[in-house]
């Protein structure tokens, strides 16, 4: 079993469902201490399921500063320090053509994939820059090339713009910041749905259209699996890739959005 990860601590966010719960389990199981922070109760059975004493669930509303900084202050609480964070909250809320957006759809487009990226990065730099060292890695997307969610487009390419331009920036501070862009994923159903409200009969035509540009547009014509995704974040937090910063390696079949 590989030990990439050991003596590392990472704060993992999202991690209760999908790709980033994956993340959480691979980094524990590489070594790794994890502190998995999301806002679902049941983040608490994610972490329980890590190898004994390796990961710690913590509840948090990361679409605040407050919740991004607590986080961090627990990881630092328990730890002494953070090597890792790994930047995982986010999706779209709503498909649709975006004329048909309201005001307040997009804000919470913004704010559910731009803003956990933005605050989490903010909240870590103090402890990384104390350190002299540490590696951020934030999950983007492939969706800023695609249809039928264009705030969310937009969001992830400020996570990607973020991801440069914070790595141009501490740099010789000794801090790495990277990203991935995953493509479409089959991954199980969401425990916490992605649109609490629903999706009429017309959006889920709208997510249909949507669905077809996705595995239209990448070179394999399918989804891609969470395997597939967790691997290469995996090799970017490690150490296996300390050379690499700024960049924003796309996982997508060839759509690199």
């Amino acid at each position: 079993m590989s030990t990439r990860f050991s003596g590392k601590v990472a704060v993992v966010t999202g991690a209760a469902q999908g790709i980033l719960r994956g993340v959480a389990l691979g980094i524990a199981q590489e070594g790794g201490q994890v502190l998995l922070v999301d806002r679902a109760e049941f983040i608490h059975e994610v972490a329980a399921e890590l190898p004994q004493g390796r990961g710690t669930g913590f509840i948090a509303d990361l679409e605040t500063y407050a919740g991004a900084h607590a986080a961090m202050a627990r990881a630092m609480q328990l730890h002494g320090r953070i090597d890792l964070l790994i930047n995982g909250v986010g999706g779209a809320i709503r498909m649709r053509p975006f004329a048909e957006f309201e005001a307040a759809q997009i804000d919470a487009e913004i704010r559910r994939s731009l803003m956990p990226t933005l605050y989490g990065c903010h909240a870590v730099l103090p402890h990384m820059l104390q350190q002299g060292r540490g590696t951020i890695v934030n999950v983007s997307s492939n969706a800023t090339r695609g249809i039928r969610r264009v705030p969310y487009s937009a969001a992830k390419g400020g996570v990607n713009a973020l991801t440069t331009a914070l790595a141009m920036e501490y740099g010789e501070q000794g801090i790495r910041v990277v990203a991935t862009a995953p493509g479409g994923t089959q991954a199980p159903p969401r425990r916490v749905p992605r649109n609490a409200e629903g999706d009429s009969a017309q959006e889920q035509a709208w997510m249909q259209e949507a669905v077809q540009q996705v595995t239209g547009s990448n070179f394999f014509k399918r989804y891609g699996t969470l395997e597939e995704q967790i691997a290469p974040i995996l090799f970017i937090a490690s150490d296996e890739a300390s050379y690499i910063t700024g960049a924003v390696l796309p996982v997508a079949g060839g759509d690199n959005g």
